[in-house]
């Protein structure tokens, strides 16, 4: 079917007061097997890539893309492209040209006056183009390798009332909180502010998305999107289930040289941990 468009799985997911989950991809193997995920579970699903993973691929956007464009389209269930934490006007302005339906601009980073006027400017430029927006005020933390910031750290954690001025000064279409979770994490042992969450659904007209939920068990997944989360991001996990998948295979096979068994390895761990999780984000598991 065509390339769904992220606004629209988020929307629908957020009516019935589930979510959707976007996974970030790096390699192609990545983008197999959350599509594979998917259609197994009946569930749409978003395909993210991060300007991290772009940096990665030698700052090109196009193959990547290009290859998640050429797996969502035979798919069986509605499959998005999201770009993952922009920070340059460069990349933001290859989404569209790419296949992207909505990007994530990060200027999180920046004061708030400056932050508003980035976002601003970036939500401008994507309406423009036909793209959703989300943006992220507060900081989740552990992003490009710095630690997650303590919870009572100024910052980090979004206000409400700030929240709400900066959705209405920016006219972004989501808004990515900070209530507890942290990028990178490899345990699952992270503890949501429900009480803020649930303040800031209802401060917000705009749906909210949770990033750094692989460090999220999954009861509390569950109550987050029950207490309106509608975009549950997930990177990490991924990663861990493919290294370990390999790590394990290697060791296993000392003297193997073919890539190809390492990383159907791996790409069939992405394909369980996706599929895992899946149920448990779109509200279907018990």
């Amino acid at each position: 079917m065509p390339l769904a468009a992220t606004g629209g799985l988020v929307a629908r997911a957020a009516a019935r007061h589930g979510a959707v989950a976007a996974f970030n991809v790096i390699t192609l193997e990545h983008v197999e097997a959350v599509v594979s995920a998917a259609e197994t579970a009946g569930t749409a699903v978003i395909l993210q890539v991060s300007e991290n993973a772009v940096r990665f691929h030698g700052g090109r956007l196009a193959p990547l893309a290009a290859a998640a464009v050429r797996c969502a389209e035979p798919s069986t269930v509605p499959v998005a492209l999201h770009l993952d934490h922009v920070k340059t006007g460069v990349l933001l302005r290859q989404a569209a040209e790419c296949g992207f339906s909505s990007v994530m601009y990060d200027a999180a980073h920046l004061p708030y006056a400056e932050n508003v006027a980035a976002t601003r400017e970036a939500a401008v430029w994507a309406h423009g183009a036909g793209l959703w927006l989300e943006a992220e005020l507060g900081e989740v933390g552990g992003k490009d390798g710095r630690g997650p910031l303590d919870a009572h750290a100024p910052g980090a954690r979004t206000d409400p009332g700030e929240a709400r001025r900066f959705v209405e000064e920016t006219g972004v279409d989501a808004l990515a909180v900070a209530v507890g979770s942290s990028h990178a994490m490899t345990s699952r042992d992270a503890r949501l502010d429900h009480d803020l969450l649930a303040a800031l659904h209802a401060a917000l007209d705009v749906p909210l998305v949770l990033h750094g939920s692989s460090g999220v068990p999954d009861d509390e997944l569950r109550r987050a999107v029950h207490g309106g989360i509608a975009k549950v991001n997930i990177g990490t996990a991924l990663s861990i289930a493919m290294t370990t998948a390999v790590r394990s295979h290697l060791a296993a096979d000392e003297r193997g040289v073919d890539p190809r068994a390492y990383l159907a390895a791996g790409r069939g761990a992405i394909t369980e941990a996706a599929g895992r999780l899946l149920p448990v984000v779109a509200g279907t598991a018990g």
